[in-house]
């Protein structure tokens, strides 16, 4: 429930370790400490000393180091002074010459702070004098958020139309040689963007507006949205309709916040008064989506919401999400005259809440990839045995990535083998994609490298579902560049443009192979049509596992004999250990 102690408060749920902006916290932390540098002149001596925001040993230590080096000045001053103005000041005046009395006097005290900067496009922390950002690299006075993608990540906004115009050249052309435009529609308010975080802490938080305002720019700047794509009208969705999906309790909950100046859920799923009327758009836009796309009134559509969904269950909030835009419009669209809807979830974290919402539901197949690692990445839900439960096992099917780094190749492989297969024996009415941007090259959460082509491809292959209906909805993604330039490839997908470039014959990693083969070895006793795939690939790809396992045990084995073996009477066995030498035995 809503507690109101103070016009900050904290809403149902309490510390978790796990989240999503603790995760960004110690990303921050690794890459450049939250440390400021201040210089503060005492007389015509300047004293650094280091203001740390955590705190602690490491802070003490710097001002020990910095008052060392100083002291070793003054020490050498002393030998021609037996007392500087500065010791004098530091005593308070306690110590002063009895012929004349200084007691009036203060030294002028000046402070130069080293102001920080906060990337518009990562939103990591920079030092005044750099302008661009050590992170990504983007310039702290880019255009992005006017020209979106297309404006240059090394220079600065000057306002310059030039940028337009060769984008709107460069799509003229393409239109010339490109299908008439079929009929996509947007859904995108501009009062969700007031859905914000009041308390400013260490850095901006990571599911800010400027992600819709940035893919927005994008999508104007290359003339598809305003020009090839139609708009919806946006509408706030009814307690009614939010009651197929959530608890009254956490509709309450979500509501109770708009008398709130700033409130949390969870430590990094916060909320202000505007956030729930803009989670009330972003359902209501993307209930009437699925609506106008079963209905026959448009082909497909792309839902540029925010705040998320997928990780909002029935009965909470959590991972920045408020309500489950993806359950509301998959319900919708049963509604409208579906009676079997598929969600496939590319979002980098496991979505949850739609798996909560539909667990034991046949009638809904949740397809989720995402980075899984034993369960100590964010949510740590979503294990690969993870398949269902009352009857509708298999319907749930989860692709859990074991490392950070997964690329085009591994999730274009998972596509072909798993995902493909499963949806199309499960043959849906219609498709919505959970669309994430969050597993990009250079996102700061997800830390993956799946590129717009990637993105571009994968819709590509979900189109050829339900007969191209198909509803792709903004998740997460937080790399103002890689969600936009991701975005722009996935809407001219849905136009009915060709993919950037296809990933042919793609070749997955090894920890990739292994993943969609444990997924296939636990669901192809729920769909028989994987049983072929997973011998197949065990033929195919089975000695390479083998070889990638020897290998590793020698690795092991190299560990096992002590290096001053090396040199004595145990040379030999060192280098049998260490697998420099190798015994023949007779089979």
């Amino acid at each position: 429930m809503v507690s109101q102690a103070t016009p900050e408060s904290r809403l149902t749920g309490g510390e978790d370790d796990n989240s999503l902006h603790n995760q960004v916290d110690e990303l921050l932390c690794q890459e450049l400490p939250e440390r400021q540098v201040i210089l503060e002149f005492e007389g015509t001596r300047p004293k650094p000393y280091f203001s740390d925001h955590n705190g602690g040993e490491n802070s003490a230590l710097g001002v020990r180091a910095a008052e060392d080096d100083l002291n070793s000045d003054v020490e050498a001053e002393e030998k021609q002074k037996e007392m500087t103005l500065e010791d004098m000041y530091k005593n308070d005046g306690t110590l002063y010459d009895d012929d004349e009395d200084d007691s009036d006097w203060e030294p002028v005290k000046r402070q130069v702070e080293l102001m920080r900067w906060f990337c518009t496009n990562c939103t990591m922390v920079n030092v005044e004098d750099v302008f661009l950002c050590d992170i990504c690299g983007e310039h702290r006075d880019s255009g992005i958020l006017r020209h979106g993608f297309y404006a240059s990540p090394f220079m600065q906004d000057v306002g310059a139309p030039s940028v337009e115009a060769e984008v709107q050249e460069s799509h003229e052309d393409h239109a010339r040689s490109s299908p008439p435009s079929s009929s996509t529609v947007v859904g995108f308010d501009e009062k969700m963007l007031l859905h914000s975080e009041v308390e400013m802490k260490s850095h901006p938080h990571p599911e800010r507006a400027d992600r819709l305002q940035a893919i927005a720019a994008s999508l104007a700047t290359a003339g598809i949205f305003p020009g090839r794509c139609r708009s919806l009208p946006a509408r706030e969705i009814t307690k009614e309709e939010l009651q197929m999906v959530h608890s009254s309790e956490h509709i309450d909950a979500v509501e109770m916040t708009s008398h709130m100046f700033s409130s949390y859920f969870t430590p990094d799923t916060y909320a202000n008064e505007h956030s729930a009327r803009a989670a009330r758009i972003a359902a209501g836009l993307c209930a009437d989506l699925a609506s106008t796309i079963i209905s026959g009134r448009s082909k497909n559509g792309f839902a540029l919401v925010r705040p998320p969904g997928h990780h909002a269950g029935i009965k909470h909030a959590m991972g920045f999400c408020l309500h489950n835009n993806a359950a509301v419009a998959a319900l919708a669209a049963q509604g409208a005259g579906a009676k079997k809807v598929l969600i496939v979830d590319w979002d980098v974290h496991h979505g949850n809440g739609t798996q909560e919402i539909f667990d034991g539901n046949k009638s809904v197949l949740y397809i989720s990839l995402h980075r899984h690692e034993g369960g100590n990445f964010y949510p740590g839900t979503g294990a690969a045995h993870e398949v269902g439960t009352m009857g509708a096992e298999g319907y749930c099917v989860n692709i859990p990535w074991s490392r950070r780094g997964v690329g085009d190749n591994d999730y274009v492989f998972a596509f072909h083998h798993i995902v493909l297969p499963i949806a199309s024996a499960f043959a849906p009415d219609f498709t919505i994609i959970s669309a994430g941007f969050d597993a990009a090259r250079g996102d700061p959460l997800g830390c993956c490298d799946v590129t717009p082509a990637g993105y571009a491809q994968m819709t590509h292959m979900l189109s050829a579902l339900s007969g191209g209906k198909l509803l792709v909805i903004l998740e997460g993604g937080y790399n103002l560049r890689s969600i936009s330039s991701s975005a722009v490839a996935v809407i001219k997908v849905l136009l009915g443009d060709s993919p950037i470039s296809e990933i042919a014959d793609a070749v997955p990693s090894k920890a990739g192979l292994r993943t969609v083969l444990e997924v296939l070895k636990i669901q192809r006793s729920y769909w028989p049509s994987l049983e072929s795939i997973f011998w197949e690939l065990q033929s195919q790809w089975g000695m390479f596992l083998v070889d990638n396992r020897r290998k590793q045990i020698r690795k092991r084995r190299r560990v096992l004999a002590p290096i001053w073996w090396k040199w004595g009477r145990k040379s030999m066995l060192y280098h049998l250990l260490n697998g420099h030498l190798h015994v023949k035995t007779k089979r």
